[in-house]
């Protein structure tokens, strides 16, 4: 006869934290949210670590280039999404990994005797105002100028005028000689007032820029994550499909950490794809598995080689796999579950197996609930897509701003390999809908007020970092009374305002 399990699955609404002892220590200033994001050895450290434990999910609603960056500056990671074309989804990863780096390699180059219209076109296409003049148009070309913003007036100069005519030339550039260090070439940014100072080796071609903005930006967000050459991290998502074409599309791009996307992962499709990594990359590329809900799928996907593990079928907002399969469990329970596999995986093996939990937040305090019940870090849909930086329009919808929020199961996305059973391509029915979510402002002061519940959450539990919570956080189930009481009641209420985060 069939398995039963015998308790209900439940949901985050579904319990509440009692407080712990807090000490004078337990102050937010103090509170750690780092988390590591792949699979290590005991002893050991993971070679990726978030300083904050959120990831956008692998959606077309949610996860761009522009989203990447956002989340990147505040200490995140973005999995782009996967539903495209390899070379568009490629191509978002290079705007990523360019955006944002001590020394940039040039990708904007022009020849002295190209034209304005060329520059136009140019800055068009790349979004780059400055630009090396070489003498064969190539990053690697002897460099005779350099192109700015300021370098010209487009209604006051011919589009055919050569660019040799406007560019300044090479003699009056103030640039820095290979070798020179990052804080050097601040120094010189700043002590000649430049905004971009090249750097040029001793056969006079151009190595790579550093941008003063750089230098802004990384004051003004001191938890952005980056990788060794001080460029964003940034992930992306794969399918069990094309994965064989799609993922050295990617790594060449310069992602830093893969997901495989798909409601459920406890199948041989993932262990193919996982299989691909490791024979083509070692263990050099990082990919993700998932979603799982109990032990079995969690074992499947670590013995098989995953370097993190998600969480959760049917959870998410846009989701309706539940109501249409009749597959699933509820998030917390699904947590609970799979973390308690988890802690018996490391006692067998030594190796610990990053956690993240895929849906079902609805308010702010969910996320310090998912983390305490065993999570290391969250995968957020409906939570970015509100956000000006997420890829969707905005509208006004009976007078109120919202922005549109699909999920991938929805025909209007048609990704149609994320739900792939190894049969035809294509949706034989939906399993996301079409949707709006109110519109929230600003990503980078949502996250702040965000994470400033958890720590708060956190300092009432008496823990200042996120593996204090899983091993001390005391938790209670609640009844449908007391959730009730939770809330304001029995008054009028002067001004209604909404909670949901």
């Amino acid at each position: 006869m069939a398995h039963y399990f015998e308790e209900p699955s439940r949901t985050f609404s579904e319990y509440l934290f009692v407080p712990g002892f807090s000490s004078k220590e337990c102050r937010h200033e103090n509170v750690d949210l780092s988390a590591p994001v792949v699979k290590f050895k005991k002893g050991e450290n993971s070679s990726i670590v978030m300083n904050i434990p959120l990831v956008s999910a692998i959606m077309q609603a949610v996860s761009d280039d522009k989203m990447a960056i956002s989340l990147a500056k505040e200490g995140g990671i973005s999995f782009i999404y996967a539903s495209q074309a390899v070379e568009s989804q490629a191509a978002m990863i290079k705007r990523v990994k360019s955006y944002k780096a001590g020394f940039v390699t040039s990708d904007s180059n022009i020849r002295p005797d190209q034209t304005l219209a060329d520059i136009l076109e140019l800055k068009s296409r790349s979004g780059h105002s400055t630009t090396a003049v070489t003498e064969d148009g190539t990053a690697e070309g002897r460099i005779v100028g350099l192109i700015t913003s300021r370098s010209y007036r487009v209604s006051r100069m011919p589009m055919d005028t050569k660019v040799s005519e406007f560019m300044t030339p090479f003699d009056d550039l103030i640039f820095a000689e290979e070798g020179v260090t990052l804080s050097e070439a601040n120094d010189m940014l700043w002590e000649h007032k430049l905004n971009a100072l090249p750097i040029i080796d001793k056969n006079r071609r151009l190595t790579s820029f550093v941008f003063r903005k750089d230098y802004d930006s990384h004051k003004e967000n001191p938890c952005e994550l980056l990788d060794g050459d001080k460029r964003y991290v940034v992930g992306a998502g794969v399918n069990t499909r094309d994965y064989t074409e799609r993922i050295p599309a990617l790594i060449d791009a310069g992602a830093d950490v893969l997901c495989i996307d798909s409601s459920e992962g406890y199948t041989e499709w993932q262990r193919d794809t996982i299989d691909f990594v490791r024979g083509k990359y070692g263990d050099s590329v990082k990919i993700g598995a998932g979603n799982v809900v109990e032990e079995e799928g969690f074992r499947y996907l670590a013995e098989a080689g995953a370097d993190f593990v998600k969480i959760g079928i049917g959870g998410g907002s846009i989701c309706i796999t539940r109501e249409q399969k009749g597959i699933g469990r509820g998030q917390a329970t699904a947590v609970i579950e799979v973390a308690k596999a988890r802690a018996k995986y490391f006692e067998e093996t030594g190796i610990y197996v990053p956690l993240c939990s895929d849906g079902g937040i609805v308010y702010d305090y969910h996320m310090a609930l998912a983390l305490a019940m065993g999570a290391d870090f969250l995968m957020l849909g409906r939570y970015f897509s509100r956000f000006d930086e997420s890829p969707t329009r905005k509208l006004n919808i009976n007078g109120n701003y919202v922005k549109e929020y699909w999920g991938e199961g929805s025909n209007r996305a048609r990704n149609w390999q994320r739900y792939d059973m190894g049969g035809e391509t294509g949706l034989s029915f939906e399993e996301g809908v079409d949707s709006y979510v109110p519109y929230a402002g600003s990503l980078k002061d949502n996250v702040s007020l965000s994470l400033s519940k958890v720590k708060s959450t956190m300092c009432n539990c008496g823990v200042l970092d996120i593996p204090s919570l899983h091993s001390d956080a005391k938790l209670t189930l609640v009844s449908a009374t007391s959730i009730v009481e939770g809330g304001a009641h029995d008054v009028i209420l002067k001004e209604q305002t909404s909670s949901v985060r």
